[in-house]
């Protein structure tokens, strides 16, 4: 798809993007109270589906539709799915036991690891600027958990666990990230995608078995519907990154924290504390400046 360089355009999609998936978020907390998390999973993979076919018959013609799933790196594929899985498992497990504000902040630290990933995985040498928001993001998560109590013996086992499981979805997301930019120098998107959502549905399907639970009518629609607005959001994302620069668009993905503050107080009544507020905009902070740095290097100059 041609880059459209039409900044307004791609703004609109990516506030619509994160809107979008943080609604998802709302829903897939609001059924963990009586579905088991893999089990959501596999719905938001299994219905998101004819929403990437659907990208992928726009991109290609029906004569080369054999082409797509024609790869020669197989197992990159698969490391990527399984990578894509365990921050799934994570995003969804610190959904259903963390107030969508901290957990949503929480979860967008992947610019965070995928710095450090970058070391022992590509070589790249980090300078001081760099390291210094990397420890300003980790701060940031710092303050969160001062501020839910993780310090002072007034958090549960359970809130504990979910904030060091919603920190985890940011390694296995940079994880995710660093895999699709080696994918990409030999795959074509299309052909990403699609391995992606068909591994990662027969993945998570692998669990049902052991977890299953028959859901009513009024559930099985909203799991459902998981996958639809999942899919619906990737769907906007992919226009918002095809309409203008990464580096435009980048900061307008922290506009989640703004609705996740909204819908979760219209959707649970919490109001994040002034802690969580700090926290986030720490690791917002950071991850902006590390984006910053990006640039910097990528002029030429030094970091």
């Amino acid at each position: 798809m041609a880059l459209r360089h039409d900044m307004r355009r791609g703004v609109l999609f990516m506030l619509a993007a994160c809107a979008l998936f943080t609604a998802m978020g709302v829903v897939v907390k609001d059924l963990s109270a009586r579905i088991p998390f893999p089990e959501l999973m596999f719905f938001r993979s299994a219905f998101a589906m004819p929403v990437v076919l659907a990208i992928v018959a726009h991109r290609t013609a029906v004569k080369n539709w054999p082409s797509v799933l024609r790869t020669r790196r197989l197992g990159g594929h698969v490391t990527r799915a399984c990578t894509g899985v365990m921050a799934m498992s994570c995003g969804f497990y610190s959904l259903s036991v963390l107030p969508l504000a901290e957990q949503t902040a929480l979860t967008n630290t992947t610019p965070l690891f995928t710095t450090l990933l970058s070391i022992p995985l590509l070589g790249e040498k980090v300078g001081i600027h760099r390291i210094s928001a990397v420890l300003l993001g980790f701060l940031g998560i710092l303050v969160i958990a001062v501020g839910q109590g993780a310090f002072q013996g007034g958090l549960s086992a359970t809130a504990q666990w979910g904030l060091l499981v919603a920190v985890m979805h940011g390694v296995f997301s940079a994880g995710t990230t660093m895999l699709v930019r080696s994918l990409s120098g030999t795959e074509a998107s299309t052909t990403i995608v699609l391995w992606q959502s068909l591994l990662m549905t027969g993945f998570t399907a692998l669990a049902l078995p052991f977890i299953w639970v028959t859901p009513g009518w009024g559930d099985l629609a909203l799991l459902i519907l998981v996958g639809l607005i999942g899919g619906a959001a990737q769907v906007l994302l992919t226009e918002a990154w095809a309409s203008a620069q990464v580096s435009a668009l980048s900061p307008f993905t922290y506009s989640s924290l703004l609705w996740a503050i909204l819908f979760g107080w219209v959707a649970f009544g919490d109001v994040p504390s002034l802690w969580t507020i700090l926290g986030a905009a720490l690791i917002v902070a950071a991850s902006l400046y590390i984006m910053h740095r990006e640039l910097v290097r990528g002029g030429g100059r030094t970091r």
